[in-house]
């Protein structure tokens, strides 16, 4: 008979454990069979606590999500800064760029985030009550429900896409990267694409000016 679980192992040492192979290893190295391994279990008993490796990967997305405040969102505890010291509310612009700054800046904490909240569907109580907050703060101001919900998908898809890219940048500039190879020139020859290069110094990254486009966007359906 084979041994049951250890009783000092729970289900958040076995998330912690995913996530350090995620974070050593990436993505693909994420199993049942390592993470099981890396805390003394056999497979068998990892079952235990989650019954299939999607129940595992959810765990952890929901792991990564819960730290992200929909009280931000809600307005509940979202008042700094300037707001803070006048007084003032923050408006709902402002909520949706705390929550999407948050959000933005959780998923890059990660090696391999961006593939794990896309690997299977954020259904989760911590992912639905993200949406439920965004859905309900566009709904307050002045949206009908169908189009708030469709405002609350484009901000997700969008913070969810330029953490990809923030990623990708990642990626292709680790830490302790030699100077500019021959390889770097061949793909960034100014000369072939001069739009794009003669914009590489603008400040900042464009993350608050595209997302106040689409809340503009959005401002106007309202009204």
């Amino acid at each position: 008979m084979r041994p049951g679980p250890r009783r000092s192992i729970s289900q958040a040492d076995i998330v912690d454990a995913a996530f350090e192979i995620l974070e050593q290893k990436g993505f693909a190295a994420v199993s049942v069979r390592g993470v099981a391994a890396s805390l003394g279990l056999t497979p068998t008993a990892l079952y235990t606590y989650f019954p299939s490796k999607n129940a595992l990967l959810r765990a952890m997305v929901e792991h990564l999500l819960s730290t992200v405040d929909v009280g931000a969102i809600s307005g509940a505890g979202a008042i700094s800064g300037a707001d803070a010291a006048s007084g003032a509310e923050a408006t709902w612009r402002d909520r949706v760029h705390a929550h999407a700054a948050a959000l933005r800046a959780r998923l890059g904490e990660h090696v391999g985030a961006i593939v794990l909240v896309t690997s299977g569907p954020l259904d989760g109580p911590h992912a639905l009550g993200l949406n439920e907050a965004l859905v309900a703060g566009f709904v307050a101001d002045g949206m009908p429900h169908a189009d708030a919900a469709r405002a609350a998908h484009a901000v997700r898809a969008y913070v969810l896409g330029v953490a990809a890219l923030d990623a990708a940048g990642r990626a292709g500039d680790p830490a302790g990267a030699s100077p500019a190879t021959a390889d770097d020139t061949l793909w960034s020859d100014a000369a072939a694409f001069p739009l794009t290069e003669a914009t590489t110094s603008l400040p900042g990254d464009g993350f608050g000016w595209g997302l106040d486009r689409l809340l503009d966007g959005f401002a106007r359906l309202a009204a």
